[in-house]
């Protein structure tokens, strides 16, 4: 399988990515002082809608619990499988987490609307892991009405 297989573009390939998905870490959650926020909102109907959320946020160095969850301060300190990891960061701020990414080994890797960068896609569709940039999840979910897979 060449490494262009892994960057998800079309409608069936992130059906399927959304029907395999049960946890999804949010790297640059925000807590719940910035509900308005999309950082938080979108992970919150994730969450409202059966995914298990792991917050991962990028600042906020006092909270301890997002959306109920304990937080981590590094995607490759949380335990278990990652299915899919939700990125809030900026485009420029991007090659600062692809070692933490690549340590975690999550299945895939979704940027969110606004959020792209080709050639951090491509370095993680090299090694293995699926790719989706500039689309909204909560959108793509409620789109599909995708349900967390069974365990």
């Amino acid at each position: 399988m060449s490494w262009q297989q892994n960057l998800i573009t079309d409608a069936d390939g992130i059906t399927a990515l959304l029907a395999a998905a049960r946890r999804i870490a949010v790297l640059g959650i925000k807590p719940e002082s910035h509900a308005d926020q999309p950082a938080h909102y979108v992970p919150a109907a994730l969450a409202r809608a059966g995914y298990a959320i792991v917050p991962v946020p990028v600042y906020f160095p006092e909270v301890t619990t997002i959306l109920g969850q304990p937080v981590f301060r590094k995607l490759a300190e949380v335990p278990g499988t990652l299915d899919l990891v939700d990125v809030f960061r900026l485009p420029s701020a991007l090659a600062g987490h692809l070692d933490d990414l690549l340590a975690a080994r999550p299945k895939a890797v979704w940027l969110q609307s606004g959020i792209r960068h080709d050639g951090f896609a491509e370095a993680l569709a090299r090694a293995g892991i699926a790719v989706v940039q500039d689309r909204c999840l909560m959108v793509e979910q409620q789109q599909r009405r995708a349900r967390p897979a069974l365990p």
